[in-house]
């Protein structure tokens, strides 16, 4: 049965096989719970299965895809046949998964800052082992002081320890995709900020983000009446710009931004 990858659902199959090895060989999954993302025509699926784990749940929107991969796997797999925008993935079971996804490039940024701020202290996941553009990895990973630095590498460094895993060329594809892709792996940081509302968090750094070149003194005077009293508490020069603040600061910034809103 042949399928036809959907564009609009930003599909492209992984066919390499030496990367699907390198992809489950990057955390352990035997006797584990797993959640496959976007499985596609299965090919990651196959090589999961290979591992042993002791369940493997999948999520996949397209409904041809979803018959396809009953048919491929029966009852090896249980597939959710939904949109992963949609899921609450914390009640798909009671243990901790192992997430793999070679997510749609066009809500791949959308599905990680769901999860983000929907994680409370009792996170849902053990690993995520996921894929992005290359472009938006290097945004996720990216530390303060480089041009790559934003909004994007804060919100998942809040709660999320990363790193890289490798770089995938767009031969491994099917269709080829025109950009090289990277795969990153995310486990949970056991301490991290608590925050009131990450909504706080998403509107501090869009609005310190939005005239990145600007100097931090016009931002802070946006967000808080007392902004020189703030910096000084937190000895920020307002001569920076807002990428040579590290991530801890801005949680910070956000905290005390919530205290004072009381």
């Amino acid at each position: 049965m042949f399928i036809k990858p959907k564009k609009s659902l930003g599909q492209n199959f992984l066919i390499d096989h030496n990367v699907l090895e390198q992809i489950v060989d990057t955390v352990e999954i035997t006797n584990k719970e797993v959640l496959e993302i976007g499985p596609g025509s299965g090919n990651l699926t196959t090589f999961i299965l290979k591992k042993n784990p002791k369940k493997i749940y999948t999520i996949e929107k397209d409904d041809e895809l979803a018959l396809l991969l009953k048919d491929k796997f029966s009852d090896e797999i249980i597939i959710i046949n939904e949109d992963v925008l949609k899921i609450s993935e914390d009640k798909i079971s009671n243990e901790k998964l192992t997430v793999f996804g070679n997510l749609p490039y066009n809500i791949s940024t959308e599905i990680l800052s769901k999860w983000i701020v929907n994680i409370d202290k009792n996170f849902w996941f053990e690993n995520l082992v996921l894929m992005f553009q290359k472009e938006v990895a290097e945004r996720i990973i990216a530390e303060s002081n480089t041009s790559k630095y934003g909004r994007l590498s804060i919100l998942s460094h809040w709660k999320l320890n990363i790193k890289k895993i490798i770089d995938i060329k767009p031969q491994s594809f099917s269709p080829r995709p025109k950009i090289d892709s990277t795969l990153l792996l995310f486990t949970p940081r056991e301490n991290f900020f608590e925050l009131k509302d990450a909504k706080n968090l998403e509107m501090i750094t869009r609005v310190f983000f939005s005239q990145r070149r600007k100097m931090l003194k016009k931002p802070f005077n946006q967000v808080f009446n007392n902004a020189k009293k703030v910096a000084e508490k937190f000895d920020i020069d307002l001569n920076l710009r807002p990428q040579n603040l590290k991530p801890e600061m801005y949680f910070k910034l956000v905290k005390e931004y919530e205290s004072l809103r009381r």
